[in-house]
């Protein structure tokens, strides 16, 4: 049994099977997380929320325009109450990734530990390691493709599961 199973990591190791592997590892967790996400979250409540934000900062920045102190001071008695609608959505996205604090790094840990310093896939033009060169930061292929499909997936699902619309 242990045997198959190094069999299949050592498979798992190779390139092209890693880099669908991480695809299809982020496709999953990216789903889930997405699924959690909209069982705990109100997404129409969230909606309104930010279009209420959104309509206070446009008035605040139209009183700040125009100059006129009595339009500011009434838009500045609003604040404390957007703070708080903004604090609200922030918990809200917050329970999702706390949920998923743990189980995420302990899957890095495993991922990390599987794939160690071996390529699982290659950017065009750059190869498997990816510098950022203002702050000198290398990222080997692991984390950058997982980053990219999860990216990717998040969005879609997000989408497709109405957590967020395109005209936001």
């Amino acid at each position: 049994m242990f045997g198959a199973l190094f069999d299949v990591i050592s498979v798992l190791g190779q390139i092209p099977y890693s880099t669908f592997f991480i695809l299809s590892f982020s496709c999953l967790i990216s789903l889930l997380t997405t699924s959690v996400n909209r069982r705990f979250t109100n997404p129409e409540k969230s909606r309104a929320w930010r279009k209420e934000i959104s309509d206070w900062n446009k008035e605040l920045r139209d009183a700040r325009k125009s100059k006129d102190k009595k339009i500011l001071e009434k838009v500045m008695k609003k604040q404390q109450y957007i703070m708080q609608l903004q604090s609200k959505m922030m918990w809200q996205s917050m329970k999702v990734s706390l949920l998923f604090l743990v189980p995420l790094l302990l899957m890095w840990q495993i991922l990390g530990g599987m794939f160690g310093a071996n390529p699982i896939a290659y950017f065009p033009g750059v190869g498997s390691i990816l510098v950022v060169p203002i702050i000198n930061l290398a990222f080997n292929s692991l984390f950058w493709w997982y980053l990219l499909c999860s990216l990717l997936f998040g969005t879609v699902f997000q989408h497709a599961l109405k957590l967020i619309e395109v005209n936001e």
